[in-house]
């Protein structure tokens, strides 16, 4: 597991070090991400040629967690993963103030795998004072194994002397400040991976740093066994009771037979264990492209429109006569559901950072707005209200909301759901629904109940 004490430290641009540079070794490798997040593990997929799931100790079951495990094994062809990489978010020990091992933190994975921990820590504006801070994240938690550390934002050959002098844990390489490295961001995370032109070079730039700049070596020799106590593989529900106790182990069923899923630099936050679940049930999933103006697929049976960045392409979506005209007639006799970006566009209208009001497609009928903005951001459960495509009236789910928009219509639509916060704190109702279509800021990572 690569982790921190705090966000920002670099945990990604190592990761994806460490997976190019593995890979150009030879190694097949894989990759997951703790904790909600769908921009990150695009950039591990990109980098190993392999989808990477999620791990979440507060949404997820345990039994879920060790299937995602085991999943994120097997690689391609049959060939099981000679390395998998873990890639935490926020710091190691960040969650929810309980219970323990079900807080959403990276900590609650690594001590109940068996996951050793390589520390990256940022060392600018810092010298000697890292080493307290590695010391002090290695005894916080006897069950939690913190073997080595990777320093990040070295300044210099002196600065990294300071800084090595002062560990006591082993340091396995020094990564020096770097430009050419830099990943940009905006305002939910990085640019997205499929909006970048440049990966082959960029892994092939982070792979000649980590061989110049780290004890790669070292950094494998730390990689430990996954525990016994993992299925020996993961098995399709045969009958409906298999598939309601699958259900409960955390799979998430698919919404139909045939998905029509938007899917582009607007739609794009669809974790990839939700896809996995839906194709190892036996579903299709058949995309389509709303920024270049395309309809759901007419032999679908349900519709998804994922999160994304419609805030950024407002005026092009408004614009797509053939993508409003092809949901509008498929609503008419098929369900339609839409996460986050996705609960945008079906409203009536969405205002854009310039204020610009732009019409949407109007199958629900509130109204967003980006310009004003409120940040919304932690953990959720949702209690079904209806019987929906993601599961009957009364079903639990859990996820999480991270966006910048906000409703400032809330339109006449019926509610999704009832919505808690991580803690059990009601928020009250949410979300919309009318008729077939149904919408919500919501983001689901698993079924609870």
């Amino acid at each position: 597991m690569v982790a921190a004490p705090r966000s920002g430290s670099g945990k990604t641009t190592l990761t994806l070090a460490l997976l190019s540079a593995f890979r150009r070794r030879g190694l097949v490798v894989r990759a997951l991400k703790t904790g909600p997040d769908y921009i990150d593990p695009a950039f591990h997929e990109a980098a190993t040629g392999q989808a990477c799931g999620n791990l979440d100790s507060w949404a997820m079951s345990p039994d879920a967690l060790r299937t995602r495990l085991l999943q994120a094994r097997l690689a391609q062809a049959g060939r099981h993963a000679d390395l998998l990489i873990v890639e935490s978010s926020m710091g190691l020990f960040d969650g929810l103030t309980g219970p323990e091992g079900a807080r959403g933190a990276a900590a609650d994975i690594a001590a109940r795998f068996g996951i050793p921990v390589l520390l990256v820590l940022d060392v600018r504006g810092q010298g000697q004072s890292v080493g307290a801070v590695a010391e002090g994240m290695a005894r916080w938690s006897d069950r939690v194994a913190v073997r080595a550390v990777v320093l990040n934002h070295v300044g210099s050959a002196r600065h990294e002397a300071l800084c090595r002098d002062a560990l006591r844990l082993p340091c396995l390489g020094a990564f020096r400040r770097d430009a050419a490295i830099a990943l940009p961001e905006r305002h939910l995370g990085l640019v997205q991976a499929r909006e970048r032109g440049d990966l082959p070079g960029f892994f092939s730039l982070l792979a000649d740093k980590a061989e110049k700049e780290l004890d790669l070596d070292a950094i494998l020799a730390e990689a430990a066994e996954l525990p016994a106590e993992l299925p020996a593989e993961p098995r399709r529900p045969e009958n409906r009771r298999q598939g309601e106790r699958a259900q409960e182990n955390g799979f998430v069923p698919p919404p139909g037979q045939r998905i029509a899923l938007a899917d582009d630099a607007a739609f794009s936050f669809l974790y990839a264990h939700l896809a996995q679940d839906w194709r190892a049930a036996g579903a299709e999933i058949l995309p389509f492209s709303p920024l270049a103006d395309e309809g759901p697929d007419e032999r679908a049976d349900c519709c998804w429109l994922p999160g994304g960045y419609p805030e950024i392409h407002a005026g092009r979506l408004a614009g797509a006569e053939r993508f409003r005209d092809g949901m509008r007639a498929f609503a008419q006799t098929r369900p339609v559901h839409g996460e986050c970006g996705g609960y945008m566009v079906l409203g009536a209208s969405l205002e854009d950072a310039s204020g610009t009001t732009h019409a949407m497609l109007g199958l629900l009928s509130h109204g967003t707005s980006f310009a004003r903005r409120k940040m919304a951001l932690g953990y959720r459960e949702a209690h079904l209200l209806n019987d929906t495509l993601l599961g009957p009236a009364g079903r639990v789910l859990r996820g999480h909301e991270f966006h910048y928009a906000r409703v400032v219509d809330p339109g006449q639509d019926a509610p999704f759901a009832t919505l808690f916060d991580g803690e059990g704190s009601p928020l009250g109702p949410a979300g919309g629904q009318r008729a077939r279509v149904s919408g919500t800021f919501f983001h689901m990572l698993a079924h609870r109940s």
